[in-house]
Formats: C-alpha cells, structure tokens, sequence
C-alpha cells in the first residue's frame, strides 16, 4: 500500500473513483473538485454524500459500470473494491494508473504544510480537534478525517491557509504515503495483526512514518502511552527530526493536567492554559493536548488555542449521544480494539457519576477477537452489564473456533453473550433512571443505539 513517487495533483488528470461514496473516498473527491480537478465517481448504491458531490461539481453514476470509467487519466480505487469490479478491470485494460486512496490524497497535499495524526487510536478525534482549533483561531486548514465531525459539517474540504490536516492510517500501511512536516502520533499497539502479521511489524512500520519527518519537521508523541514514548526515543536517537511530548508524565514537554471533568488544562513554557472540553474522558484531555500542541506549533497564540477547543463537540461515533428516555443516557462508539473499550467505558463512568454503564458490544473481525479475547473482557468488565454480539465478520471469513464466547469465558457475572434479536430488550431491562448504556464495536451494532432510546421510551 505504499508508494514512494506520489504523482502532483497537476499530473493526474481526469480523476474517476470506484467507490466514491465512502467516507475516506469521498473526502479526497470533495478536496479535489474544490481544487479544480475534473472528477468523476460511482458506487454500489446511492450514498447522500453522492449528491454533495455531484452538487459540488463531480460526474457521479450509481451501479458498477465499465462505461463509467470513460475519459479519465487517473483511477482510485476504494479499499473494498474487489479486482474483478468491471470499472476496475477496464482500467488495469486501458493501462491507467490505479492509485489507492491514500496516494490520492498525497497528490492533493502539493506543497501545503502537512500535519497528519496517527496511532492505533484517536486518530479520527485528534485530527477534528486539530481542524476545529484552527478553524476557531483564524486559520483556514485543508482537511481530510476518516469520521463526520458535527462541529464541522463535513469530514474534508479546502481550505486557504496552504496548511493540509490529515487522519493518517496505519491499518494498510498507507500512512507511509504522506510527507508531512508535523506528525502526531496518539498511541502505538499491536492492531491490524491481520495485515502486519507481527507487533514488531507495527512498531517497524511507525518507526518508518516518523523517519519520513524533515530536519525542520517534529513528532508530537503521547508521553503516557509506552508504545508512542517508545518510538519518541528511537526517533529522538535517530535524530532526523525533533520531538515534542505531550501528556501527565514527568517526560512532557507540553503537560497535562487531568483533573477530570471541567478541570484540564495545559502547561508550556508560555503559561498556564485551561482547556473546555465538551467531550468527557481522560483520553480526550489527552487528544486536546495533542491539538493544543500543533497549534502552538503552526505559531497560533496559546489564549486563542485554548478558548478554540471548546467549539469541539465530538466526531461521529466516538461517544455520540443517541438520546435519552427514562432517564437513561445512551451513547454510541467505535472503539473495537481493548483500549478504546476501556477508553470508552472510562467516559461512560465519569458521566454516569454514582449511577451505572450499561455496555453493549460487538467484537469486529474473527482475528482481532482471537488475539484479543481476554483484554476485551477485562476492558467490559469495567462495565456493571456487558452484553456480547456475535461478531462482525467485515472483510474476514470465519476462523475455525473463533467466536464470541471466547470474550464472555472470561466475563463477570454481570456479563454474556446475547443474541441480537434480544439485545435491546436484555439492555433496556438493566437500564435504570441516571445510568449510562454505551454501544460499541466498528460494526453495525451502531443500529442499535436509536432502538434502544426508542425502546426504553416505549
């Protein structure tokens, strides 16, 4: 998934996207028409971003078609597209160049100052807070997130201020892709096993984003989290570029103070600065930190930084309210791998106070649950009722023996698997006035979150 020679924007041509209605998709589309790049798109099925786009200026079909592809110079093709998509096939027989998502995106970076936001988690967070700052301080940044951020309105778009702000993703490797003059990195894991095969694969493969920083480039890195303090040292040793670390340790530069809900703030060598935050959880202050500190690293004043994020009011299932009834709060989020599940429930505990959380989760693909069974029942038994789905497949097939049960062997009482059909009835029946009910998992146990407001309304 990586390419060494990304093409400028100007040599690309005629853009055509297979797969232009998801959320990654789209948004370089949406860059692109804005920056005056002729584009065209299809899709599976009719996706509402579908008629933004054509509104916006892109010729969009509905269907898979050979014909779609017509006059186009460049090909992007979305990450599920599959090798016998006949737009696909007619383009490898036409010779175009194929680019993956990520490439596309690059070649729209030109010559902006670029800040790319990656880690095993956060990502998709950290990168709105960054945008949302800036936007509230005056800047006026291009930006490309993998989630709908609300307090934007959109997950990309151009901006005028030649800065270029990115969720960059280590899943496939194709954050390799980027050259970015700021790098934050939130957190490093083992995750995406399925593709790097090994933890030290993953660790290599960070070890090779940070070596892509300039001399006048820096790393802002998690000092509390081991894995990204980690590649901090082996990338300050390296010395290609600088480094700067944010968080409660002793070892930041930029430091944290955590003293729960409306009581953060940041230390630097200017001052003293006290951040509102409308998102709850520790891992927020921490992904605020983060912001604040690219910000006073693109020159922003720390007062205007600070009263900034608190125009940031969450991204798209990363603890979204759903509703209330009976009152009993329900939220939804995308955490599927253990320390985003203990992030997430870590929130639902600040916010339900002396009341109770209520979980109800969904293991996504067969090889994360095997190598990660028992974290993920450590990680809900935080939780005093946690309910188990099956797992969701995504763009796996089953693996011999590998099924949910493994997460709820390993479950206090107050936990079990559940079948689907008797989620909403099993979650709302635990769920009393003031108590939290989290949905969580990448899959599509999101659905569940407006049947169970709707039930406990009933």
């Amino acid at each position: 998934m990586t390419s060494l020679n990304i093409p400028s924007q100007e040599s690309l041509g005629r853009v055509h996207f297979i797969g232009i209605g998801g959320v990654g998709m789209s948004a370089v589309a949406r860059i692109m028409v804005a920056r005056g790049v002729p584009v065209s798109g299809s899709d599976a099925k009719d996706l509402p971003v579908m008629a933004d786009l054509a509104a916006a200026g892109a010729t969009i079909s509905v269907g898979y078609s050979a014909e779609n592809v017509g006059d186009a110079q460049t090909v992007v093709a979305g990450s599920a597209i599959r090798e016998d998509n006949p737009e696909l096939v007619a383009a490898r027989a036409a010779g175009l160049p194929v680019l993956h998502r990520s490439e596309a995106l690059a070649a729209t970076m030109g010559g902006d100052l670029v800040v790319t936001v990656a880690g095993t988690h956060g990502k998709s967070t950290t990168t709105s807070m960054i945008t949302v700052l800036l936007q509230g301080a005056g800047l006026d940044p291009s930006f490309a997130i993998g989630a709908n951020v609300p307090a934007l309105g959109v997950n990309a778009a151009h901006g005028t201020s030649g800065v270029f702000v990115a969720e960059a993703d280590e899943s496939d490797g194709s954050f390799l892709n980027y050259r970015p003059r700021i790098a934050v990195v939130t957190n490093v894991e083992p995750d995406h096993l399925d593709h790097y095969g090994t933890a030290e694969a993953v660790y290599e493969s960070f070890d090779r984003f940070t070596a892509l920083l300039p001399s006048d480039g820096v790393l802002i890195a998690c000092a509390d989290d081991a894995g990204a303090l980690a590649l901090a040292d082996r990338t300050q040793a390296r010395g290609n570029t600088r480094v700067v670390l944010y968080g409660t340790s002793d070892r930041s530069n930029l430091v944290l103070h955590d003293g729960g809900p409306g009581d953060v703030a940041v230390s630097s060598p200017s001052g003293r600065f006290g951040l509102e935050l409308q998102v709850p959880g520790r891992h927020n202050a921490l992904n605020a930190a983060a912001a604040f500190a690219v910000a006073l690293e693109l020159g922003v004043d720390p007062d205007a930084a600070a009263r900034a994020l608190a125009n940031f009011s969450g991204a798209s299932r990363r603890f979204e309210l759903k509703g209330e009834a009976r009152g009993v709060r329900v939220f939804d989020d995308y955490a599927h791998h253990p320390t985003e599940v203990r992030a997430a429930l870590a929130a639902a505990r600040s916010v339900a106070g002396n009341h109770k959380v209520h979980v109800l989760f969904q293991p996504h693909l067969f090889s994360r649950t095997r190598e990660f069974a028992a974290e993920f029942a450590d990680a809900l038994n935080q939780a005093d009722t946690a309910l188990v789905l099956d797992i969701y497949p995504a763009r796996e097939d089953p693996i011999p023996g590998v099924s949910s049960d493994l997460i709820a062997r390993h479950l206090n009482p107050g936990g079990r698997l559940v079948a689907s059909g008797e989620a909403v009835a099993a979650i709302t029946a635990a769920a009393s006035d003031g108590d939290i009910v989290l949905t969580a998992g990448a899959g599509d146990v999101t659905a569940f979150g407006p049947r169970i407001v709707e039930a406990l309304d009933g």
